[in-house]
Order: structure tokens, then sequence, then C-alpha cells
């Protein structure tokens, strides 16, 4: 349980859910690890209970001066920044005709420009430290695939994705690898959220949704944060070091390349 052991990670999306997952399962392979969130109180609470390897940050992706701050602070505290993992997300859901501009626009400040920018910040940082890193962003199958209520969403993955294989193949020259795992439905907030929404747009009891995807899961359940640590951890050691721009579903068998 030692295979971070002296690194320093940046987590966005930290505080709650699979971020969280991440933060405690680096902390358990010694590395200190930058709990980066929009919501402090609940980053502060998940930092009280992790130790003194971790600590919170402000930090709203939406904003590219919070973003440099953010990163700033973490160099600081740790020294330097070996990896990043881009968690941070919303969800959305509405057929075609109805969907906002707003809404849209808000979910992309989100799920692609705050991947590209806080990977370029790190990025930048990597590249002056001249030792390289890694950098593992969160897309989903949503990104694999439509979804006829998910546009949004889907193509907010689907540009993870696409950002991912471009990072890495331009950021392996100086050493950083960049890839990408895919969840599929993964319980727990994130999919408490998703099944509100697919109550109210396709009227069925709170809860159905839920089940249904998790029945049609080849695996036989829908998925637990904790099933994505192995990928988190693994992906963050040298054992991953000829890995370049690759995407790695971890759902149950949901998607097959």
């Amino acid at each position: 349980m030692t295979r971070l052991l002296g690194k320093s990670a940046f987590i966005t999306g930290a505080a709650q859910g699979i971020g969280l997952e991440f933060a405690k399962a680096y902390v358990a392979e010694g590395a200190t690890v930058a709990l980066a969130d929009i919501n402090q109180d609940r980053a502060n609470k998940a930092v009280s209970e992790l130790g003194d390897k971790a600590f919170a940050i402000e930090l709203d992706v939406r904003d590219q001066e919070s973003i440099n701050l953010a990163v700033e602070h973490a160099i600081n505290k740790m020294g330097t920044i070996d990896i990043l993992i881009n968690n941070a997300a919303l969800f959305t859901a509405a057929p075609i005709v109805d969907i906002d501009r707003d809404d849209y626009l808000n979910v992309f400040s989100v799920n692609v420009s705050g991947v590209l920018f806080t990977m370029q910040a790190v990025a930048r940082h990597m590249i002056e430290c001249g030792n390289g890193g890694k950098i593992i962003n969160m897309a989903s199958q949503a990104g694999r695939r439509g979804e006829p209520l998910v546009a949004v969403y889907c193509a907010s993955k689907a540009a993870v994705i696409s950002l991912t294989q471009s990072a890495g193949l331009n950021l392996i020259q100086y050493g950083i690898n960049v890839n990408a795992i895919a969840p599929g439905v993964v319980d727990g907030l994130h999919w408490d959220g998703v099944d509100a929404a697919f109550s109210n747009l396709e009227d069925l009891p709170l809860g159905q949704k839920k089940k249904e995807v998790g029945n049609s899961v080849p695996f036989g359940r829908m998925g637990k944060a904790s099933d994505l640590i192995g990928m988190a951890v693994f992906l963050a050691t040298t054992e991953a070091d000829y890995i370049v721009a690759q995407t790695f579903g971890v759902d149950g068998g949901n998607w097959m390349s």
C-alpha cells in the first residue's frame, strides 16, 4: 500500500463521491493529496477524516483565476504536483428540443473547459519541474455513445476523451502521461441526481431508472466508487509509464472497445 509514497496529487471535485474515494486511496498509498472543490465546508469535513496527508483547496473550475490560485496554493503546500485527477463534473438531461443554452454552457464550462484549463495549469508546472507526471481525466461511458435524453452530458464526456488523446500525444514528450477512466453507471450521489432527472423526464418513480440500469449491467450490478480505485492508482504509478492517451472503461462490461 505504498505505490504512491512521496507523491503529491491534486484531485478536483474531491469532497465527495468518486473524487473522495480516490483521495482516500491515494492517502492510503502514501501520497499527499489536495482536495480541490468548490464546496469548502464539505472538503474540510473530508480532510478531517483523512489526516495530515490531505488538505482542502477552494476551486471553481469554471474560473481561470480560481484554477491558477488553486494550483499555486497546492504547489506551495506540497512542493510539486505529481498527479492530477480531473474529476469535477456536472450532469444534465433534456430532449434535444428542450436543451437550454445556459445549461449547456455551464456543463461544458465544468466538464470540458474545466478539464482542459486545469490540465493546462498543472502541465505547465510539470514541464517546468522536468520530472514528468500523471494526468487522469474522468470521462464516462456516456462519452462513447449518444443517448436520447443526455446529449449535452454525452458530448461533454466525448470531448474529455478527445482532449485526453490530444493532450496525451502532446505531453508525453515531457514524460507526462495523460489517460482517462470511463466509468459506467456508478451508484452514489451522482446517480441519485441522474435517477431524479430521468424520473422527471420519463415520469418514473424515484429509483426505477437506477434499478433498470443496474439490472442491465453485464456484471450484475451498478458500479461503486471503490470499483474505480484500482485503475486510478495504477495509472498514477510507474507501472503505467508506457500507457499514453488511452481511455479505460471500468463499467462492468457495459461498453466494449
